[in-house]
Parts: C-alpha cells; sequence; structure tokens
C-alpha cells in the first residue's frame, strides 16, 4: 500500500462503525508519511478505532477531547470536557505533561508524544495538514499484544 492509498483507507476506517481489524490499521499506519514536530503545535480534537483496546473506555470515561501541543517542549497530552462543558488540562490521571520528540517506531521516524512520567509515546504519522494518524505504545498500554489506534483533527493551530 502506498502513502496515497493509505490515505483513502484510513479515511473511510474513520467513518466505519464496527470493530476494525489491527492488521489493517497497522497495514494502513505504515505506509503513511512521517510528520515533524513543529507541524503538529496546535489544538487537536481526538478520536479513536474500535479494535476492542481498553483506552477507549479509559479514555471516554475521562471525558477526552484531545491533545494541546503548545510547543515541542510543552504538552498538554490529555485535554477533556469537564460536567460544565469547558476544556481543561487533566495533568494528575497522565502523571504530568509530555513533550515531542522525533522517534523511530515501525521503520519511520517521526513525531512522537513522550510522556514525562509514563513510559508510554504516541507516534504520528501524516494524513493531511490538519490530521494524523496516531499509535500508543508503551508499558502497560498493549491490549493482547497491540497498541491503541487513534487519530487527532486539528482545531487550533494557535493554542
Amino acid at each position: 500500500m502506498d502513502a496515497v492509498a493509505a490515505v483513502e483507507r484510513f479515511r473511510e476506517l474513520r467513518g466505519q462503525s464496527g470493530r476494525i481489524a489491527v492488521g489493517e490499521l497497522e497495514r494502513v499506519y505504515d505506509a503513511l508519511e512521517p510528520v515533524e514536530c513543529e507541524s503538529i503545535l496546535g489544538r487537536w480534537k481526538g478520536g479513536d478505532f474500535d479494535t476492542g483496546h481498553p483506552v477507549t473506555q479509559q479514555l471516554a470515561a475521562t471525558g477526552w477531547y484531545g491533545k494541546t501541543f503548545h510547543s515541542v517542549e510543552e504538552v498538554d497530552p490529555l485535554i477533556c470536557r469537564g460536567a460544565d462543558g469547558e476544556l481543561f488540562s487533566d495533568l494528575e490521571t497522565m502523571g504530568g505533561g509530555a513533550s515531542l520528540w522525533m522517534v523511530a517506531y515501525r521503520g519511520k521516524v517521526s513525531a512522537t508524544m513522550v510522556y514525562d512520567r509514563r513510559p508510554v509515546l504516541d507516534h504520528f504519522r501524516r494524513i493531511d495538514d490538519d490530521t494524523l494518524m496516531g499509535v500508543m505504545n508503551g508499558k502497560g498500554v498493549l491490549h493482547d499484544g497491540h497498541p491503541y489506534y487513534f487519530y487527532l483533527q486539528r482545531v487550533d493551530a494557535g493554542a
């Protein structure tokens, strides 16, 4: 699969209801192009793919909205929507903030969010200027040997 076909398949999978095979997401992710850290600064709204991964329910319980990349050194990894409807950075759940690094994962060096106090990495690949596909990987994240697959849609480049 080339990058163009991967972007098209990503869009199909994003709109699909029901369970998605992890292998299908791996093929799409592996074909996507890397992204530079500086190009993803801003606020992003998140969503995920139904693979049966328990992180889906864990994030739903927090009111997960997305992520904010203020700079490469300052990231709010868990933006949530409170009961009052307001967005807030939930640093407690994730044990602090995060930063962006260029890291090799599945054969490509791309922007990766490194959590400050957890052995967890979110690896990103480019769909377009305003859409990313992500893979959360690390200790305690794998479910049946697989990471958590998600996506981000840019809301504000100046957050």
